[in-house]
């Protein structure tokens, strides 16, 4: 296959191509920052610039691009970003190719558990309603996410096969979750996040670029996605599996005023929000976890 992937260079995109790649597909960049060049489009969403022609002959599309919701604190300028980012850029690459003559088969386009909202212990499935929207926390991830699956509308009246991969909470040494706190833990000083009680729906990097190639592959994918572990924890369990794996201590717990105060309306969103989702669809149509349980999945990425 040719594909087409935005945020490449990104922690899920640089793995999903290197895999692509691996497979013997053929895979072109989107780059906002690198100029054109063979293997490269450059593009500029802000401004609506993308060149249609070096678009021919994309059997698919992968769209991950996007301001980072993890980094740095939520100033009203950075919400500014992280919205108009996820529509500007999905509404514009969704619009290019369902004007091509011959456009791709299917675009998956990245969207994230955060689309639940806030939901205790209920257990989220792909047919479950989103959550609250609003402007602050949980609730405006809410409305980020509702508004980012429906920038692809575009692709999807054209007839492609539109794939939206709902990613909770991304393992890896190399960022996101596990990699910025590992330095805490492997001193002894991580403990859980507020009452611990809010559950995790946790993902290994391996099973984030499993599930996007099953997407692609695979014609009974179709619509929101949810990829995260089968096996999700709370916080508190998530915590303790991580010290037993590190063979340290886990007695330094965050309280959520303090993650607040760090962090910001960043630590309900992120931190604090309780998901709870199950991946039904990838296991109707047949997707294998690499990593089903988080303990395998950590001595795994841990070399432990």
């Amino acid at each position: 296959m040719n594909v087409l992937v935005s945020g490449a260079t990104g922690l899920l995109g640089s793995a999903l191509s290197a895999e692509l790649r691996g497979m013997g597909h053929n895979v072109t960049a989107l780059s906002r920052s690198r100029p054109s060049s063979e293997g490269v489009i450059r593009w500029d969403p802000s401004r609506g610039q993308l060149d249609l022609a070096r678009l021919e002959g994309m059997d698919a599309v992968v769209h991950l691009a996007g301001e980072s919701i993890a980094e740095g604190r939520w100033t009203a300028e950075k919400k500014r970003r992280i919205l108009e980012s996820r529509q500007q850029g999905t509404r514009l690459l969704a619009e290019s190719v369902a004007s091509l003559p011959t456009p791709p088969r299917v675009m998956v386009s990245a969207s994230a558990v955060g689309y639940y909202g806030d939901r205790g212990n209920e257990l989220l499935r792909e047919e479950s309603a989103p959550g609250p929207e609003g402007d602050e926390g949980a609730a405006f991830l809410v409305r980020v996410c509702r508004q980012w699956e429906a920038a692809a509308d575009p692709a999807r009246e054209a007839g492609i096969r539109v794939v939206h991969p709902r990613i909770g909470v991304v393992l890896s040494t190399g960022g996101g979750a596990l990699g910025k706190t590992l330095p805490i833990f492997k001193v002894g000083a991580g403990g859980k996040i507020g009452s611990g009680r809010q559950w995790w729906s946790w993902v290994a990097l391996d099973d984030v670029v499993g599930a996007m190639i099953h997407a692609l592959t695979n014609e009974g994918v179709e619509g929101p996605v949810n990829v995260g572990a089968p096996n999700p924890l709370a916080n508190a369990e998530y915590t303790k599996t991580l010290g037993q794996v590190l063979n340290r201590p886990t007695l330094f717990p965050l309280p959520a005023p303090a993650a607040r105060l760090a962090l910001g309306e960043v630590a309900d969103a992120l931190l604090l929000a309780s998901q709870r989702m199950e991946p039904a669809k990838l296991k109707e149509t047949g997707y294998e976890f690499r990593h089903p349980e988080l303990e395998g999945a950590l001595r795994h990425l841990l070399g432990r």
